[in-house]
């Protein structure tokens, strides 16, 4: 079965739209119809396609760090510890903490503080 192929179509099924598979050095073909497309039809011809984060984060059902559009109620803010070391922006006498895995498992977690005076962030890894 001789088919024309679109400049984006080329390696897909003309007839199911399935991934044709090149398992032959004569014909793609496609796994689940049958269909055969020549090779020669495909030789030369080059594909790309690009993963956005968004992407990533949709196929593993992971929720984002940070959610635009949405300011967060007073009842849903964590209420993080308090340690007492001076802000070095406005030497405030504590400061706020959160830890997060940010690296790998077998090293150590970084800690973000935040100064409730001033609203200075920064960050240590440990």
């Amino acid at each position: 079965m001789a088919s024309s192929c679109n400049a984006h179509d080329f390696l897909f099924c003309s007839m199911c739209g399935t991934l044709l598979s090149l398992n032959s050095l004569k014909h793609a073909i496609c796994p689940l119809c049958g269909f055969k497309r020549d090779v020669k039809e495909i030789e030369g011809k080059e594909t790309s396609y690009t993963i956005t984060a968004e992407d990533i984060r949709r196929e593993l059902n992971i929720e984002p760090f940070v959610q635009l559009g949405r300011i967060p109620a007073a009842a849903d803010r964590v209420q993080r510890a308090v340690v007492n070391e001076a802000c070095p922006q406005c030497h405030h006498p504590q400061l706020e903490y959160y830890t997060r895995q940010l690296r790998s498992a077998d090293e150590g977690q970084t800690v973000f503080y935040e100064c409730p005076k001033c609203k200075h962030k920064f960050s240590v890894n440990t």
